[in-house]
């Protein structure tokens, strides 16, 4: 069974996706994201899928895209914020490289903004925000080989930490 070379964690705004290309490019391989396949499946983004089919309809195909994409996917993998929750996922990450982007709120705020159409931050989206990250952490945490603070840091240089945490060479 193959599996990926990176996989990374970590709440929206963490630079999963911006991180994970470039990590994929350095070790000459695919990047894939789980929530960019949920909506090519779905056949629409996914706060259409929290609104049309509800949040409990959303995390079975969540846990079903991150399923097939650890058994068939070899490069960098990046998940979406809340996969981390399902505990059969959280069983899947088990061995696998995993790295969670930690990420404080205040940069939260300035890579994605807090309008933007994220169906689980609706209302206070600094204190849902809060929430999210108090009941996440220490899933993250648990999933994780390592952890890779972002604060304050250029893509580039959070995409080195990776490879140095994971000890992976550049191609």
């Amino acid at each position: 069974m193959s599996a990926p070379a990176v996989v990374l964690i970590g709440p929206p705004g963490a630079g999963k996706t911006t991180v994970g290309r470039i990590v994929a490019e350095r070790l000459g391989v695919d990047y894939r994201d789980t929530d960019s396949d949920i909506e090519r499946a779905a056949g629409k983004p996914i706060p259409e899928i929290f609104i049309d089919e509800g949040e409990p309809h959303f995390r079975a195909l969540e846990r079903e895209a991150v399923r097939t994409a650890l058994a068939e996917h070899t490069g960098v993998l990046s998940l979406g914020g809340g996969a981390i929750m399902d505990e059969g996922t959280r069983a899947a990450l088990a061995g696998a490289p995993v790295v969670f982007l930690e990420v404080a709120l205040a940069d939260a705020v300035k890579r994605v903004g807090l309008d933007a159409p994220r169906p689980l931050l609706i209302g206070n989206p600094r204190a849902r925000w809060r929430e999210l990250m108090d009941q996440r952490r220490p899933l993250y945490t648990e999933a994780a080989r390592a952890t890779v603070p972002t604060d304050g840091r250029t893509p580039e240089e959070v995409a080195d930490a990776v490879l140095e945490a994971l000890q992976l060479r550049q191609a």
